[in-house]
């Protein structure tokens, strides 16, 4: 992962957004020495490169569609504040706050970012004096994460991630795109992708 975020670097990218996984079974991962690994060889080539770790882990909810208070395999779901240790640690240059919760994908995972989560984990990130990178998977999470820096919860500038494409949030149309950007505060600066 290291050696790809370097690279990426040398080829013009400005800003590595960095997943982890178990390195025995591939498995998305939270676990802090993963990232440390990752972030300290990264950071020891001097390569200059904004680092964005993602603090998006440990929100997955897997539930049975016929038990739903069952969770299923698959479930990692964890405090807002127990998704940011790995940026408490190594404080990186900005880390994703994922601004809502939503249905991810077929079958029965949930991606669970309530607002009390949201707004504990914004305040943490404040604290530490990490830049987060807003992600933006539909208007109402927009409209929610403008709530946020209407409550001081977020420094302007605010750096938007609208999220396009991933199922079942906003789909990767240009129309859509457009509708979100249209809902962006006045001045934001904001980036989208699409799958």
């Amino acid at each position: 992962i290291a050696a790809s975020a370097v690279e990426a670097a040398g080829a013009g990218a400005a800003v590595v957004h960095i997943h982890v996984r178990e390195p025995e079974t591939g498995a998305p991962s939270r676990d802090p020495r993963l990232y440390r690994e990752v972030v300290e060889r990264i950071r020891e080539t001097g390569t200059d490169v904004v680092i964005n770790l993602t603090a998006g882990m440990g929100g997955d909810l897997v539930i049975d569609p016929e038990a739903p208070l069952r969770q299923l395999p698959g479930t990692d779901l964890v405090s807002g504040l127990d998704r940011l240790p790995h940026v408490e640690e190594l404080l990186p240059d900005i880390c994703t706050l994922d601004c809502g919760s939503l249905n991810f994908g077929d079958g029965s995972n949930l991606y669970v970012s309530t607002p009390d989560m949201l707004r504990t984990g914004a305040k943490r990130i404040q604290e530490l004096g990490v830049r987060p990178e807003l992600e933006i998977f539909d208007t109402g999470q927009l409209w929610f994460a403008k709530q946020l820096l209407a409550e001081g919860l977020l420094d302007d500038p605010t750096v938007f991630q609208l999220c396009m494409g991933i199922p079942w949030g906003a789909p990767a149309d240009p129309g859509v795109l457009q509708a979100m950007v249209n809902m962006l505060p006045q001045g934001a600066q904001w980036a989208s992708f699409a799958l």
